[in-house]
């Protein structure tokens, strides 16, 4: 009985008598979807996984045979394929919209969340290696083989997780592994994120999260999370329409190790980081400057500092990084020709010197309002 009220007064707490501001906006309801689409795609991937089989010579075949044969495995198949990109454009989403509100001075609640991002972007890969398609295939080789840079112990590495001298059946089942178990613990680290944020207060349209402004998060804010029912009826009707739209033509080719594809393109969701990639001529430096798009992020919970004049200047700072990251996506799937091997390496700096320019910024804003 004990555990029983222990439980229902901890949920209680988070879902019902929570202290929440009152000027939160629909921008909020970003979190709350990625919860939504993070339960779904464990669902539908543990459906999927009835009937998937990890062998270099049947993955391909399998995924032929949940989507012909097995009894609405096709769907199965289709929701959780476009499901991953119906998560990471809510999470860009969460990201810009903590860069905007200044987030990050929540440290614990963004720290938190920059580690579950990591880990999404590892589950995503794994997952998109598991089709074993001609792109899916080369794209393994090709970031398995980025961690060679690591000093004295990176061909150790790549060899372990290759399990050999190169990706096979193998690797394959490496992948399928950690694609299995990766979710469980990422929502481990969504509910430490949770707990987190509610011990904090979420920021707000205000730019704070002082305790003047509250009121109880049910039932004002779960009706305000029902639209996410709109989005998710629009995802449903866009996926049975356009079900591989964004994927690529290589993934229905099964995977050949003797020839390569013409133009290895990654998901759309990893595309700015390719192109930062790819900008950089020596391999060491680019896997680098790969690391960095992402970790520069941290850095962001050493801001101590917190200047309201300086939210308009915010905001312009982080919509130009928002134009210069779609920028660099787009620079990710074009063919490695002229102009794009200049701009590629301007729209990398571009991107780095933003970032680091709003973090400069508020690390001084102190000094600089004296």
């Amino acid at each position: 009985m004990k555990i029983n009220n222990s439980l229902l007064n901890f949920v209680n707490g988070m879902l019902v008598t929570l202290p929440s501001s009152k000027t939160l906006t629909l921008s909020w309801n970003f979190g709350s979807m990625l919860g939504m689409v993070l339960v779904f795609q464990i669902v539908t991937g543990t459906f999927l996984a009835f009937y998937y089989t990890p062998d270099s010579l049947m993955a391909f075949s399998t995924v032929q045979y949940i989507m012909y044969e097995v009894n609405f495995g096709w769907i199965f198949r289709i929701f959780h394929f476009n499901g991953a990109s119906l998560f990471f454009i809510f999470l860009y989403l969460h990201i810009f919209k903590g860069l905007f509100f200044m987030s990050y001075r929540l440290k614990k609640v963004w720290m938190s969340g920059l580690t579950i991002y990591l880990l999404v972007m590892m589950e995503a890969f794994m997952g998109y290696v598991l089709v074993w398609a001609q792109m899916s295939f080369w794209a393994a080789v090709v970031i398995t083989s980025l961690l060679s840079v690591i000093p004295i112990w990176g061909p150790t590495i790549v060899t372990w997780i290759w399990s050999g001298f190169g990706v096979t059946g193998a690797t394959l089942k490496f992948f399928f592994v950690l694609h299995f178990l990766l979710p469980w613990a990422i929502l481990v680290i969504v509910l430490g994120h949770l707990i987190f944020l509610h011990s904090t207060g979420s920021t707000s349209s205000l730019y704070c999260h002082g305790d003047y402004d509250k009121v109880c998060f049910s039932p004002e804010y779960i009706g305000k999370d029902a639209y996410n029912i709109v989005v998710w009826l629009v995802f449903i009707v866009l996926s049975l329409i356009y079900p591989f739209n964004l994927g690529d033509a290589e993934m229905f080719i099964e995977a050949d190790p003797m020839m390569s594809p013409v133009h290895i393109v990654p998901e759309w969701y990893f595309l700015f980081a390719y192109a930062i990639l790819r900008a950089i001529p020596n391999k060491v430096l680019g896997v680098i400057a790969l690391l960095m798009s992402i970790v520069t992020f941290y850095f962001f919970a050493l801001v101590n500092n917190y200047t309201s004049c300086l939210t308009k200047l915010n905001k312009f700072l982080v919509f130009l990084f928002i134009i210069s990251s779609v920028i660099l996506s787009w620079l990710g799937q074009c063919m490695v020709e002229d102009p794009f091997t200049f701009l590629s390496p301007l729209f990398s700096v571009i991107y780095f010197g933003l970032a680091y320019l709003l973090l400069g910024i508020f690390m001084t804003s102190k000094l600089l309002f004296k």
